[in-house]
């Protein structure tokens, strides 16, 4: 069976985990410091402006908490990922749901009004850069969890409201190690403030703090795969343009500066329960990306939403594909034409 994800490893990330484990300091460390010193050269921001958490939840709760989310309205999607309710519950923060887009599974900026809420997360979903509201006094948190490396404008996405947050699960565009995630902001204060509530320990005051700590085991792996992303990234966008010169509907950004980052393959059909059925029959394991049972509202409260969740398929699309595979399911899209 072609699995729908796999993570793509090989001896670099097998040695930098031994040379981790023979140094006998596993917990976090060294090469956690060097993981985020790598991750800011990558997004082009000084060192210390980025700091590593145990995942990409963590990093998520995190600015939340450091936007002073408790008792704040936030504006979320309801076509996302559980973590981004989780979070805005965990915070104890109010959940404004909003339905995506016209033909697109991000927010429609034109749809925000930023007197509905205080705070806005906002995702990249599938590796398709989300295009964000003007705003007066929204805190907007920018998530790149599927949509790492993916640029708009010419520039890296992640940046462009007051907190990013990134996740190295072991299904995204790279991983430390199974688990992982990260902040970055422009506001180095934001990050120190961050990183002193992580150092949970050993502290000589009664401010409560926690444990969302990456270990050196997870940054080494992170520090090797995050050296490997560019590459990475042209062979997901390799797949992707063989999947779409199939003549497959498949979900894209609408604007010509974006350059997506394809965490997913995903095509519109009013036939996915049979093309996910046939794939399998092949060997090939497709999904539908975000059921409609996922939403995170009722779906009467999200149409689009609802519709999307309805008539999605994602197919297999990581760097480790053979060529082949390949040709086995862009010829089975075509035969449903």
């Amino acid at each position: 069976m072609i699995p729908h994800n796999r993570p793509t490893f090989d001896q670099m990330e097998a040695a930098a985990a031994s040379r981790v484990i023979s140094s006998g300091w596993v917990a976090q460390g060294p090469e956690v410091e060097a993981f985020e010193r790598e991750l800011c050269q990558f997004f082009e921001i000084p060192d210390g402006h980025a700091l590593a958490v145990s995942s990409g939840s963590a990093a998520l709760y995190l600015a939340l908490l450091a936007l002073n989310g408790k008792g704040k309205k936030i504006g979320l999607p309801a076509y996302a990922c559980a973590a981004l309710r989780n979070a805005v519950g965990l915070i104890g923060g109010q959940g404004v749901y909003l339905d995506c887009g016209v033909g697109s599974p991000n927010l429609d900026p034109s749809e925000v009004d930023d007197q509905m809420f205080d705070i806005l997360i906002a995702p990249s979903i599938f590796g398709i850069p989300t295009h964000l509201p003007n705003r007066s006094n929204l805190k907007i948190i920018e998530d790149i969890a599927q949509s790492f490396g993916a640029v708009s404008s010419g520039k890296r996405i992640g940046l462009r409201g007051d907190i990013g947050i990134c996740s190295f699960y072991a299904t995204k565009i790279f991983t430390s190690g199974g688990h992982g995630g990260a902040l970055i902001s422009h506001d180095r204060s934001v990050i120190d403030w961050l990183r002193d509530y992580r150092q949970f320990d050993s502290r000589d005051d009664t401010n409560l703090r926690f444990n969302f700590q990456m270990t050196d085991v997870q940054a080494a792996i992170g520090r090797v795969q995050l050296s490997k992303v560019p590459d990475f990234l042209e062979r997901r966008e390799d797949i992707f343009c063989e999947y779409r010169a199939s003549g497959a509907d498949m979900l894209d950004s609408k604007d010509s500066s974006d350059i997506p980052a394809r965490y997913r393959a995903v095509i519109k059909t009013p036939q996915a329960n049979d093309m996910i059925q046939a794939l399998h029959e092949i060997g090939v394991n497709a999904i539908v990306p975000v059921q409609d049972w996922e939403l995170l509202t009722s779906p009467e409260n999200c149409p689009r939403a609802d519709k999307l969740s309805k008539m999605t398929v994602s197919l297999p699309i990581y760097p480790t594909m053979l060529d082949s595979d390949v040709g086995k399911i862009t010829a089975l899209i075509r035969s449903f034409k």
